[in-house]
């Protein structure tokens, strides 16, 4: 089953930004994931809560990939840079339906 990370960041220090894009998406591919959005450009459509500055979604082969990702040594220093240089929130989410799961054939 496919994995999703879904972050939220508001960058409160630009210094780590550049190296981290330039070296972490490549990073990542390796891993076997893939980014499907890293965007600014976030719009509310329902709710109250605060539209987060950017927006990060990965997809990840499965649980276990995005977890030894993310838990890599090779990830590690980017990973203490961005969270010292931003305010950030990060899901890991299954790429499954519950819905379709809760349905019994007729």
């Amino acid at each position: 089953m496919k994995y999703y990370f879904v972050g939220e960041l508001e960058v409160t220090d630009q210094g780590w930004v550049p190296d981290y894009v330039k070296n972490v998406t490549g990073m990542v591919e390796r891993h076997g994931g893939r980014y499907l959005a890293r965007t600014p450009l976030v719009e509310r459509v329902e709710g109250g809560r605060k539209v987060p500055a950017m927006m990060v979604i990965l997809e990840w082969p499965s649980k276990e990939t995005a977890i030894a990702f993310y838990e890599s040594e090779e990830y590690r220093p980017y990973r203490q840079k961005r969270i010292a240089g931003a305010k950030n929130e990060f899901l890991l989410v299954a790429g499954e339906d519950v819905a379709k799961a809760a349905c019994i054939p007729a």
